[in-house]
């Protein structure tokens, strides 16, 4: 119970978040009302949610392929426009205080990721599909963000005062075709995010409505359950003032997740798998 009271006040939150950033880029962008990029996430998440795991597993790979073509390109483009000053700014000094809190901290509030992409991960098969999928998937999420970081080095330390490192870093390489580009990839990346957190809540509404019925859940509820969700995510949320109550405890979220997520799966979890594979041993 703790734990689906902590990921409902979580999804609130970055669905809100989500909503907002889709909103600024639409106008920043195309000039469009602010709400129009909010209603467009909204609209795209709904409709992708509505068709299943299917659906949701076919946007989680063409979205990946477009962040990683576009944080390619921006690795190139940035090596040729300011690539020359990346040495130097590895060459600072720079602070190293904190830096493992701030790691384990930064961990906690992303690890909710391996919690809302359980319902497309039934391909995995055994424990070794298991394992092999975590070591690559590591790595994997970490290139972008060491590529990134690598280019952010070329204008340290005046960027780390930067609201936005990324438009701060597309000013400078002042290719307007590219911050279109980037920005598009941007809402991309939301509405796959997005996409995970309400796929998840469907999945756990549809998984009880099988039990009861016997009967998948169908593409109407599942539509209306990711417009209802969003709705009140996107658009509520904010005007009761519920996102920033919830932002103020943005570090609790994260620490329960890790204490009551985390933890157990590392500790009790490993332990029934054991206990598990001794069993079937035992057994002529």
């Amino acid at each position: 119970m703790v734990f689906e009271a902590a990921y409902v006040l979580f999804v609130i939150l970055i669905l809100a978040v989500f909503g907002a950033a889709a909103g600024a880029i639409g106008a920043a962008t195309l000039g469009l009302p602010t709400i129009a990029g909010t209603l467009a996430l909204m609209i795209a998440i709904a409709l992708v949610t509505a068709f299943g795991n299917p659906s949701v597993e076919r946007l989680f790979k063409y979205v990946s392929l477009l962040l990683y073509g576009v944080y390619a390109l921006f690795v190139v483009l940035a090596l040729t426009h300011f690539g020359a000053q990346i040495p130097t700014g590895f060459a600072r000094q720079a602070s190293m205080e904190g830096w493992a809190l701030g790691g384990v901290t930064y961990a906690s509030y992303n690890v909710v990721a391996a919690i809302v992409i359980l319902p497309v991960l039934r391909h995995l098969t055994s424990d070794r599909d298991a394992v092999i999928a975590g070591l690559i998937a590591g790595p994997l999420a970490m290139i972008p963000a060491v590529m990134f970081f690598c280019c952010m080095v070329a204008y340290y330390p005046q960027i780390a005062a930067e609201t936005l490192p990324s438009d701060f870093l597309l000013q400078r390489l002042n290719v307007p075709w590219f911050h279109l580009l980037f920005q598009l990839m941007i809402f991309a990346a939301l509405l796959e995010s997005g996409t995970g957190a309400v796929h998840a809540i469907n999945e756990r509404i549809g998984n009880a409505w099988r039990r009861r019925h016997e009967a998948p859940l169908g593409h109407a509820p599942r539509l209306a359950i990711a417009l209802i969700t969003l709705s009140a995510c996107m658009l509520l949320a904010q005007r009761f003032g519920l996102v920033e109550l919830i932002a103020k405890g943005y570090r609790a979220l994260a620490a329960i997740f890790l204490l009551v997520y985390v933890v157990p799966l590392l500790t009790v979890g490993l332990g029934r798998l054991r206990r598990r594979e001794r069993m079937q041993q035992q057994i002529p």
